[in-house]
């Protein structure tokens, strides 16, 4: 049983949801401006070894498994988060200008289904603020990925200008890019998840980004099987490649991992995306039919679900190049 399995895991699972991430990013925070925690870190988490290293978009990746955006939104925790033995960092989902979120409570843990349902809805400090930690980073030894996100207040027919201005501000800093149309907590973010919008989006990012920084597309779950077929080769025209996927709205598969363990959990909130166990065999399976429809020349990579190797290798094995 390891430490955290046996000490660190019951301590915050004390604490409401979103108060435990908060302390779990004062930790890393912490760690990563303190001389030598990096280092104590990497001995104690991080494994190297040359056969796992993978290169994609002229960029190394020392292992094929990186950190999801979602879980630094503000790149608070970037310069501890590769010591704990993550290949690739992705930071986010950032919005241009600084927002609080969906009110509390907004986080829901499913423990017997290894499930979360969030509706936190784009809560971050802004593209300024993290250009300027990001600025202020010394050397990365993964490459690191930005998320960018919509406003909530922002007029659809100007997410193209948004999204520009967000990479803009910011492409100094990633390694690369994914524009998010996929999060369920946005209103009327999912509707850009069209051929003409997103074609304006990707134009739009295309006609800033000087340094041709990868650029991809996080897509949702819940696509029906028409419109996932006709979207996935149109983007992969058009983007550096994709990821797979975002968090789920199926309500079966909500349904099921409330009504997991011992009786059936009523979520304080309404909405939200599911996250976690319950959604792995839909990504395993997206991939695999993305890959097929791209003909394997599009890079993927996917996530939902990844607890270990072998849920990593399922999807690398369907066909990504990357899992987070």
């Amino acid at each position: 049983m390891s430490l955290y399995t046996a000490l660190v895991r019951p301590l915050l699972f004390r604490l409401d949801p979103e108060a435990a991430h908060e302390a779990a990013a004062a930790a890393l925070a912490l760690a990563g401006s303190l001389p030598g925690a990096k280092a104590l870190l990497t001995a104690a988490f991080a494994h190297r070894d040359p056969a796992l290293e993978t290169r994609l978009w002229g960029l190394r990746f020392p292992n094929p498994v990186g950190l999801a955006a979602g879980f630094d939104k503000d790149a608070v925790m970037a310069e501890a988060l590769p010591s704990l033995g993550f290949g690739f960092i992705e930071v986010g989902t950032v919005t241009f200008a600084a927002q609080p979120g969906n009110p509390h409570p907004r986080l829901m843990r499913l423990p017997e289904a290894e499930a979360l349902i969030n509706r936190m809805g784009f809560n971050n400090a802004g593209s300024d603020a993290m250009a300027a930690r990001l600025k202020a980073l010394g050397a990365r030894p993964v490459p690191l990925g930005i998320n960018l996100g919509l406003n909530k207040d922002a007029d659809p027919e100007l997410a193209p200008e948004l999204y520009a201005k967000t990479f803009a501000r910011l492409s100094l800093y990633g390694d690369y890019f994914v524009v998010n149309v996929s999060s369920p907590n946005t209103a009327g973010l999912r509707a850009l998840q069209d051929k003409l919008k997103l074609e304006r989006i990707l134009d739009a990012v295309a006609r800033v980004n000087g340094d041709k920084k990868p650029v991809l597309v996080k897509l949702a779950p819940d696509l029906g099987d028409e419109a996932f077929s006709a979207l996935v080769p149109f983007v992969a025209e058009r983007a550096s490649g994709l990821i797979l996927a975002n968090t789920s709205i199926d309500p079966h598969l909500r349904e099921a991992a409330l009504e997991s363990g011992d009786g059936r959990r009523e979520p304080p909130f309404q909405g939200g995306g599911l996250s976690g166990a319950p959604v792995r065999a839909r990504a395993v399976e997206l991939v695999r039919r993305a890959k097929a429809l791209t003909g394997g020349k599009c890079p993927l990579i996917g996530v939902g679900g990844v607890f270990d190797a072998r849920h990593a290798w399922e999807l690398l094995s369907a066909g990504a190049s990357l899992v987070q």
